[in-house]
């Protein structure tokens, strides 16, 4: 008698539409999002947000997003905690490689956020990639040079000036996230 073989299911975004629920995809593996963030993770993640919302008004192209379904691939589909895309999605997903994602670390995700989708975001060309820790009020600011992601220090103020695709240039105080 062989050894038996060995079925591991491997699911597609024509599956992930169906999922009720928080869902990601890496590779055909389902990742639950659940339980929902802890509430200081939406308090920084909204602050986030709304520095790159205000900042962005200046730009003719470029808009910050909230979590919504990037389609990486068939089989990988991700939902950043904040992304600037410099173009408009014409689908229900964003079917193109944003210029800025930023994830908000907590204790089910940290290690996924650090390597799993660090190397997808660097694979797909994702210019800015920023990891904030809640923990340590601190957001690690990573931009792409030649292929690889090389972190890159903020500003003394704490600020940060971001140079997207469309040559939109714009200065974002980093630091007043965390002023609750």
């Amino acid at each position: 008698m062989g050894t038996a073989q060995k079925i591991i299911p491997h699911y597609t975004y024509e599956d992930y539409v169906h999922w009720e629920g928080n869902w990601e995809l890496i590779e055909g593996f389902p990742i639950a999002m659940s339980p929902a963030p802890i509430p200081r993770h939406q308090l920084i993640g909204g602050a986030l947000y709304a520095e790159f919302h205000f900042a962005l008004k200046k730009c003719s192209h470029c808009r910050a997003y909230l979590p919504s379904d990037y389609k990486v691939k068939e089989d990988t589909i991700l939902q950043p905690d904040i992304m600037v895309l410099c173009q408009t999605p014409k689908n229900k997903f964003i079917d193109f490689a944003p210029s800025l994602v930023a994830e908000i670390l907590s204790p089910s995700t940290a290690l996924r956020d650090r390597n799993t989708k660090y190397e997808i975001y660097q694979q797909q060309g994702i210019k800015y990639y920023l990891i904030v820790d809640i923990n340590t009020n601190s957001i690690e600011i990573y931009e792409l040079k030649n292929g690889q992601y090389q972190i890159t220090p903020a500003n003394a103020d704490g600020s940060f000036e971001f140079i997207f695709e469309d040559e939109c240039r714009v200065n974002v105080p980093l630091n007043e996230v965390w002023k609750e």
